[in-house]
């Protein structure tokens, strides 16, 4: 894919215009002292060429393009200054500056060489393509005559670059690579093509270009209103090859249809229809999307893209932008209004992009979508593989483009009991067996915990029942930080590494006897991410927490947390915990077979004002785990089953 116009190199995230444009002013100013100095130096006798030379320089350097012409002959002075003025506006450059002289092979040479009442006077160019980088450097050279014992130089288009003839001018041609796809674990694009416009322009044709540019920006609310920034777009549109088609923006159908309406009635707006492979086909809160490079997203992306680029905008798209688009082949040419006699001036090779593989597998994606489809409440669910913390699913349902299998913040209500029963059965020696008691009411400290209340048993069947004043009282036999310490054992709170945003948990450590008993239920201050609690039930069934990855081919920017390992004794008393639970207990709607373990939840909690509710089932079936939270009351073990059997079996 070619798109052609100003792009700035990859030298660091360039600044607005207007703040450009003062710097450029004192910059100019500086510099022009030293030119004067450089220039007055070396005593030449009369009648010299030098004063000549250096008004023409300077007076073009400072933006004077008056002045400048008013030294030349040749042809009419405002021709002059209109091609001296367009050579920034030809090449969107940040800055111009020129000195007199040049270096050939490491060897000062001539500046200016008389010859009667002919000489030539060699200069060098540095023109600023893109902040914070090398500036575009090259030999200048121009011909003087003494007219009426004065010096002019004789103006020629050759004087702004030797290659430049007349008829030409100077433009930026960008190549813009095809954006690498992401892929699945099976190596698969997890995009879909859909129906877009290419919207943009042909610059040559634009009777206002600035008007045009205003209305496409005021038009273009994205996102809660961030707009396009209809000042650097003119920079962009005036250095571009005027003959063929910029474009500016990549709006999806029927997603952007009124704007696409809107659109078409700024005159000069082009439209181009394709097919683009620019949508998730699942996971698309995880993937994310393509959009417009607004101001403030080009602020996250930096150089060298720019305003009318189509970017990532959020996921993996937006946090993989570098990698995906790679960077474009940024070219420098000659050329006539027709396009066709163009001839390169200088290049800068581009980086060629790179697929980003994800450890999605489509198989278990499906089963997850396919478990919270008809769901009435914001809904949503992750699956991992406990042998290696690789993310296999995740699925969002009415979240409004939340990733909330990730970094949803809720209680976990008593499937917390698999973290409180690990540290139970690894701090006090207990096991599933051990005798307690579920009182219908209990209170710890200041907090007050009701269920039904059960007859004394095992702590296997009052885990089962929901008894939650049994966890409460258990709370006693632990003290505050080693409950947080094993909370930690299994991932909660700790940074994981992930490369993507999510929520790890929070488990802080208890003020007194009565935040311990409800952070053993899960309620107080204990929040987790679905994402947090399938790992919980990962470390549950492999013995084993491993920190979780969905990128399984970038290098870590920052460095995962070491596999914890758990006693086997305390896995070997949780497994058959669970799996009772699962049999004759909260989970049992769940258990399509034998070897499903899990604990189902229902939890309330305040927030905004409201009181919420969050249902809840945290399990696993083999090497696979998963944990399904959603923003009402609903049964979560035929959730469960939907996705473990992918039919509706049991989601009545």
């Amino acid at each position: 894919m070619t798109n052609r116009g100003r792009r700035r190199l990859p030298r660091g995230t360039r600044a607005v215009r207007g703040a450009r444009t003062r710097r450029r002013q004192g910059a100019s100013l500086a510099v022009c002292a030293a030119l004067v100095a450089s220039l007055t130096t070396g005593c030449w006798a009369e009648p010299s060429a030098m004063p000549a030379v250096r008004d023409f320089l300077i007076a073009w350097q400072v933006g004077n393009y008056e002045a400048a012409a008013g030294r030349t002959v040749g042809i009419d002075k405002r021709q002059v200054e209109d091609a001296l003025s367009r050579v920034r506006q030809q090449l969107d450059a940040a800055s111009l500056r020129l000195s007199l002289g040049t270096q050939v092979k490491g060897s000062d040479v001539d500046q200016i060489v008389k010859k009667g009442d002919e000489a030539d006077a060699r200069f060098t160019v540095k023109i600023d393509l893109g902040e914070n980088g090398q500036p575009w450097e090259y030999p200048g050279l121009m011909h003087l005559r003494r007219i009426g014992g004065k010096w002019k130089v004789v103006w020629s288009p050759s004087i702004v670059h030797t290659k430049l003839k007349p008829g030409q001018r100077l433009a930026v041609v960008t190549e813009v690579p095809k954006r690498a796809p992401i892929t699945d674990t099976q190596g698969r694009s997890v995009l879909q093509a859909v129906d877009a416009f290419m919207v943009g322009v042909y610059p040559g044709q634009l009777a206002d270009p600035q008007k045009t540019l205003d209305l496409l920006a005021k038009q273009t609310k994205i996102d809660g209103g961030r707009r396009l920034d209809a000042e650097r777009l003119l920079g962009r549109v005036q250095s571009a090859p005027p003959q063929e088609f910029l474009p500016l923006l990549t709006l999806q159908v029927p997603t952007h249809s009124k704007l696409i309406q809107r659109l078409n009635r700024v005159p000069g707006i082009r439209f181009q229809a394709v097919k683009a492979p620019i949508a998730p086909a699942y996971a698309p809160e995880l993937i994310g999307g393509l959009g417009p490079a607004t101001a403030d997203r080009l602020q996250q992306v930096g150089a060298p893209y720019q305003p009318g680029d189509t970017i990532g905008v959020s996921g993996i798209q937006l946090l993989q932008q570098r990698r995906l688009a790679g960077t474009p082949t940024v070219r420098v040419v000659a050329q006539d209004e027709t396009g066709e006699n163009t001839e390169e001036l200088r290049s800068w090779p581009g980086q060629d992009p790179q697929a980003v593989r994800t450890t999605l597998d489509p198989g278990f994606q499906r089963r997850a979508d396919f478990a919270l489809n008809g769901l009435t409440y914001p809904a949503s669910m992750v699956a991992v593989r406990p042998s290696t913390g690789e993310v296999l699913a995740v699925s969002n349902h009415g979240t409004n483009g939340q990733n909330l299998a990730f970094e949803g913040h809720y209680p976990p209500g008593l499937t917390f009991g698999i973290v409180s029963a690990e540290a139970l059965f690894s701090q006090a020696g207990m096991n599933q067996s051990t005798k307690t008691t579920c009182p219908g009411k209990v209170t710890v400290g200041n907090q007050t915990f009701v269920n039904k209340a059960r007859p004394d048993g095992p702590f296997s069947t009052h885990f089962a029942t929901s008894c939650k004043t049994t966890l409460a009282q258990l709370g006693s036999k632990l003290d505050a930080q080693t409950l947080v310490k094993e909370a930690g054992q299994l991932g909660l709170g700790q940074n994981w590494g992930l490369m993507v945003p999510a929520f790890t948990g929070s488990v802080p450590t208890p003020a007194d006897e009565g935040e311990k008993a409800a952070a053993m239920v899960g309620e107080g201050k204990v929040e987790v991410s679905p994402l947090a609690m399938a790992l919980v039930a990962a470390a549950a069934q492999n013995g084993t927490w491993k920190p979780p990855y969905v990128l399984s081919d970038i290098p870590k920017t920052v460095q995962a947390p070491a596999p914890q390992n758990l006693r086997p004794e305390s896995i070997s008393s949780l497994k058959k915990l669970l799996g009772r639970n699962a049999k004759f207990g909260n989970a049992r709607g769940a258990r399509v077979s034998g070897d499903v373990v899990g604990v189902a939840a229902l939890a309330t909690y305040q927030r905004d004002g409201a009181t919420r509710t969050v249902s809840w089932f945290v399990g696993s079936i083999g090497d696979r785990a998963f944990a399904i939270a959603v923003e009402g009351r609903v049964n979560t073990p035929q959730l469960a089953a939907r996705f473990l059997t992918g039919t509706a079996r049991g989601a009545g």
